[in-house]
């Protein structure tokens, strides 16, 4: 059997932005969902401030990833093991 890599954009814990939406003010990845079937599907659910959940294709090679949606990393969540 083939094994499959898949580049994910986003994980859980991130914030993000929508520049196509910045009315939804920014917003926090709470789950990620992926396929374990080979070509299956990688989603994201973005709880945003004033938009509420939105759920994206988080798969960067699929011309739908919530990248080329205009979902934006602004930062990535803190780990407090670093400099240890």
């Amino acid at each position: 059997m083939r094994s499959e890599i898949r580049k994910l954009f986003l994980s859980v814990g991130e914030i993000v932005i929508h520049l196509r939406h910045p009315e939804w003010g920014t917003g926090h990845v709470v789950e990620e969902m992926n396929s374990t079937i080979p070509g299956g599907v990688s989603m994201v659910r973005i709880d945003f401030r004033n938009a509420g959940q939105k759920t994206f294709d988080n798969n960067m090679d699929s011309l739908w990833c919530c990248y080329h949606a205009g979902v934006r990393l602004v930062e990535r969540p803190t780990d407090s093991r670093k400099g240890l």
